[in-house]
């Protein structure tokens, strides 16, 4: 297994910071706008994007995190079941601008899966999308990200991987890693 560093720990920060500013230029002061990320990986994302947001504006942008366990097309395929991820939505969505939040965008089924879980907490607006990576060439759905943080090509056998700062990681990075042939 090969593991290639693509975004440091500071380019990450820099990324967050113009993510956040082009949000800022498309929803203004965030009054009809609210945030939600995709259990389990986009919720880091989202958090981090929320507590960006509130530096800059000086208040704070109503956020939730969303499960789609239930909603997912693979659900009865798979020969473990899923475990589900808790939902917070403590607000409606009714009529809102929701942008949500993923760390990485790849086949496009996790996102059409929040679609579909997303509407039993209102009708919205519009829907953005912003993610951290954006895999290219490996879309099974036609999604497109609206917002995002660096675009990547792939291929199959690789993954991305985005670590966070925390007890067992000294720093915040994003990680191309490929499995080996076999």
């Amino acid at each position: 297994m090969q593991k290639r560093l693509i975004v440091n720990h500071q380019l990450l920060d820099i990324m967050v910071m113009r993510l956040c500013h082009q949000l800022i230029e498309n929803h203004g002061d965030f009054s009809d706008s609210v945030i939600i990320g995709l259990q389990p990986r986009g919720k880091q994302v989202a958090q981090r994007i929320q507590r960006t947001l509130a530096a800059i504006l000086g208040k704070t942008v109503p956020t939730g995190y969303l499960d789609t366990t239930f909603h997912r097309d693979d659900f009865r395929r798979r020969e473990t079941p899923l475990t589900a991820n808790a939902t917070h939505i403590d607000f409606l969505i009714e009529g809102k601008k929701v942008i949500l939040v993923d760390d990485v965008l790849y086949t496009g089924r996790s996102v059409r899966a929040a679609m579909d879980a997303m509407i039993a907490y209102g009708r919205p607006a519009n829907v953005e999308l912003l993610v951290l990576i954006d895999r290219l060439y490996s879309r099974h759905l036609p999604i497109e990200a609206t917002y995002v943080g660096r675009r990547v090509d792939s291929l199959q056998n690789q993954r991305v991987l985005v670590e966070w700062q925390d007890d067992s990681t000294a720093e915040d990075n994003i990680w191309l890693i490929t499995k080996n042939e076999e």
